[in-house]
């Protein structure tokens, strides 16, 4: 079992940035893969970007050019730098970790974009 908070949600104006943060229980040495989905309630949960441990990265296209994921030194730490951000982007985004056959998913932070 692996442990994953989030952290960084809250409520910004069209065209704002803000910064979700990813952690990882400590300890845990097979996560191969790290990522952001996000979820509008009534519609399914979509990918949004993901990183290996090797720091491949990879975006869906509506966030492609605005958003960055990155990764801590311990790589058990991920980042996601939502920039431009839309009131289309307003969603619960959750973070992930894939380990062995499994992905360990947080509770999610609430992103609200409107002005």
């Amino acid at each position: 079992q692996v442990h994953v908070v989030e952290s960084g949600g809250g409520l910004v104006q069209p065209g704002e940035s803000l910064r979700l943060s990813c952690a990882a229980a400590t300890g845990v040495w097979n996560i191969d893969v790290m990522g952001w989905y996000r979820q509008v309630p009534g519609e399914q949960r979509e990918a949004v970007a993901d990183i290996s441990v090797t720091g491949q990265t990879s975006y869906a296209s509506f966030v492609k050019g605005r958003f960055i994921v990155s990764q801590g030194n311990a790589k058990n730490a991920i980042y996601l730098q939502m920039n431009s951000l839309k009131p289309e982007d307003t969603a619960v985004y959750y973070c992930y970790a894939h380990a062995g056959l499994e992905k360990y998913w947080g509770q999610g932070t609430q992103v609200t974009v409107s002005s």
